[in-house]
């Protein structure tokens, strides 16, 4: 039994604090299916979003079997279930994959056997069986309402909330999915709670809570809504709602809520007596005590004649899989979504193959020889000046066109990094935060991606690194270079998932990426030297400046002097960079842990 009493929630605006839930109050028995009704604004999802633990009560309580989630913890991930407007399933997938992947995060299965039998039982309880290998992308609107349903479903959660799941489909559609849920309510004493802004089929619900500015005026029988707002169709209850302010419709309902919860208690005794509800042997017949001095014959004469319940009781609740089952199937479906996003996949494999041809383009005076001062010394004054002006020449030739090789090559990998991570959590921000509501560990979540970005790093940077060596031979020790392209693409990457997993949208985290990456040229001082009191401030953020200086000092000797010659930004020794850059790549990551952890439910 799902039990509110007196339960807000209010939010501050302009100093004040603002009511959306006022004082809501209403038990909702097993096995019984309710619709939420309103005007828009009215608080429908706010009330929804409460109930699941998403909007934490500013006052009252809320008791679920008989347990108060306001001090004995929240919903176990197995026992509710919350549909959400948006979609939570991923374009590329099929129907099949999609209910799979979220069996698997859901559900710790024993057997291959039992995992199919669930997801088959889901697909057939959904009516999606027959088109189970089709994609999400090409599925109609209300094929992707059953989808988001099945996706829940397969932990059997005994609370099912539902957010305005019909909206937007054909009255066709609408009434089918209706008829799913009215279903789905009747087996096992699921509750099931439906926000919905229409008015249409009512008749399938077991009982309507209207809101209006956040407080209740109505919770009875579909068939007594009209009556009790006195209009002749449903249609004209939301004009008649306008009539008055919320708080005397409030105080309206507390008069007379006790007869219709006797209404409501007398429509689900029959619905036992019949044998069109059933719900677990262990349920108690849930019936609020009348107030003192009332009692209602025919009430209990009604209940008392419900025979014993011998339906088979609920199985125990399926177990959570563990971090490495859920990293598993996470990695596995990222691979499987990047395959099948064609566009993504030419993306990658052009600014593969791009980005160092453009290096190649531009390196052949880096791999122009440097001449050296001769032995002997020379006895003609002009003739000295001439080879240290043609050895001072070689120099800045030579020197610039190395540094800027590496800074372009630098640069171009911190461009990858940005385009490998900008959009990777904020691009699926709402079903990231649905999936975690399921049990998700962000754990497990965030080191997939670390597992998936890691690969294309490696691919990105090192096939940059052999492929321009290939061209122009790197002037120093490769492998140290290679490392410090690998370092600043990871460095990159990694700031960026933490930008991606802070901020709301895939909008915000990639316009902040550009910017970031935009910058790390001009701040690094390997173009421009920066004023000192600048350059001691923005270098320590700046990944590009660490990769080129490290590099710079795998140089070979005369090389090295060659790009001092024109360059002097106060180069850091080798370990110091190593150390830099492992510091933005650590910090990172547990800027993209905090983001990840972070609620940001729209």
């Amino acid at each position: 039994m799902l039990d509110l009493k007196e339960v807000s929630f209010t939010i501050r605006k302009e100093g004040e604090e603002v009511p959306l839930v006022d004082r809501v109050s209403l038990a909702v028995p097993k096995g019984h299916f309710m619709a939420i009704v309103g005007p828009s604004g009215c608080g429908k999802t706010t009330l929804l979003k409460t109930i699941a633990g998403l909007n934490p009560e500013s006052s009252g309580a809320l008791f679920w079997e008989s347990r108060n989630l306001s001090e004995d913890g929240d919903f176990e991930p197995s026992e509710i279930g919350y549909v959400p407007q948006f979609s939570i399933a991923y374009d590329p997938l099929t129907v099949d994959e999609s209910v799979e992947a979220a069996t698997r995060l859901r559900v710790k299965s024993r057997t291959s056997a039992e995992l199919d039998a669930r997801i088959d039982r889901v697909l057939e309880e959904t009516g999606l069986s027959a088109i189970s290998d089709r994609q999400v992308k090409v599925l109609s609107g209300g094929q992707k309402r059953r989808l988001g349903l099945a996706m829940e479903l397969v932990s059997d959660p005994k609370l099912l909330l539902c957010d305005e799941v019909t909206s937007g489909l054909d009255p066709r559609s609408e009434r089918e999915i209706v008829r799913l849920l009215h279903d789905l309510s009747r087996k096992d004493g699921r509750i099931v709670l439906s926000v919905t802004h229409s008015l249409s089929h009512l008749e399938l619900y077991d009982s309507i809570l209207v809101l209006h500015e956040g407080r209740v005026a109505y919770h009875g029988p579909p068939e007594q809504l009209t009556h009790y707002f006195s209009v002749n169709d449903t249609e004209e209850v939301y004009p008649r709602l306008a009539t008055q302010a919320s708080e005397r419709w409030h105080s309206s309902w507390q008069k007379h809520r006790d007869s219709y919860r006797k209404m409501l208690d007398r429509h689900r005794a029959k619905l036992i007596a019949s044998g069109a509800l059933h719900v677990p042997a262990d349920a108690k017949r849930e019936k609020p005590e009348p107030p003192a001095g009332q009692k209602d014959a025919e009430d209990d004469a009604a209940v008392a004649s419900v025979p014993a319940i011998t339906a088979e009781a609920r199985p125990e609740s399926p177990r959570m899989p563990g971090f490495f089952s859920q990293f598993a199937i996470l990695l596995s479906r990222r691979w499987r979504i990047f395959f099948r996003d064609r566009a993504q996949v030419f993306l990658q494999l052009a600014i593969l193959i791009c980005f160092p041809v453009l290096v190649t383009l531009f390196s052949e005076k880096a791999s122009e020889p440097i001449r050296r001062f001769s032995d002997t010394k020379q006895t003609d004054m002009f003739a000295e000046k001439m080879e240290e002006a043609n050895v001072r020449a070689d120099q800045a030739k030579v020197g610039s066109a190395v540094s800027g090789i590496i800074m372009f090559q630098v640069v171009l990998l911190s461009l990858m990094g940005s385009n490998n991570s900008a959009r990777e959590i904020a691009g699926e921000r709402q079903i990231y935060e649905k999936e975690k509501f399921g049990g998700l560990r962000p754990s497990a979540y965030l080191a997939s991606k670390v597992a998936f970005l890691a690969c294309l790093v490696i691919v990105q940077s090192l096939w940059m690194a052999f492929f321009v060596n290939f061209f122009g031979q790197f002037r120093g020790d490769f492998i140290q270079h290679a490392g410090f392209l690998l370092l600043v693409n990871a460095a990159m990457t990694t700031i960026c998932l933490a930008i991606s997993s802070l901020m709301r949208t895939a909008e915000q985290a990639s316009l902040l990426s550009i910017y970031l990456v935009g910058f790390q040229l001009p701040l690094s001082g390997a173009v421009l030297a920066l004023p000192e009191k600048i350059e001691a401030f923005t270098r320590p953020f700046i990944s590009a400046y660490w990769a080129w200086s490290g590099s710079v000092e795998a140089l070979q000797t005369q090389v090295h002097d060659a790009v001092k010659s024109v360059v002097d930004t106060g180069l850091s020794a080798q370990t110091v960079c190593l150390y830099a850059l492992f510091a933005h790549i650590g910090v990172a990551l547990i800027a993209a842990w905090a983001g990840a952890c972070r609620p940001q439910w729209d």
